[in-house]
């Protein structure tokens, strides 16, 4: 793996290690799942098993896209919802961590 991958699989572990309700690990899965969301679909998809507002949903996101580099995102005109999706190159690494940060049972 080259350093920038390294550096955002530390980062995702990092932020997964910190998850302590599961909301992360749904998110990355819903990512992994879907495979494109704007923030009202991962809304809806987040509230069926946690309460959270539209805005922390919107900022989770943000910073997933931000910080962790791993998305695209994808805004066709001011009119339109942003469309963020996985950006292919993260998708093995954010299985391994995903699998890695597992609850044991």
């Amino acid at each position: 793996m080259e350093p920038l991958q390294i550096r955002i699989k530390r980062r995702l572990e990092v932020y997964l290690e910190l998850d302590i309700d599961g909301i992360r690990k749904l998110v990355l899965n819903l990512l992994l799942e879907l495979k494109k969301v704007t923030v009202d679909l991962l809304y809806k998809e987040l509230n069926k098993r946690f309460r959270v507002s539209y805005s922390a949903v919107a900022s989770t996101l943000g910073y997933i896209h931000s910080k962790l580099g791993i998305l695209h995102v994808f805004k066709e005109s001011y009119k339109t919802p942003t469309v963020y999706s996985l950006k292919e190159e993260y998708v093995e690494v954010i299985k391994n961590a995903l699998t890695r940060n597992a609850p044991k049972v």
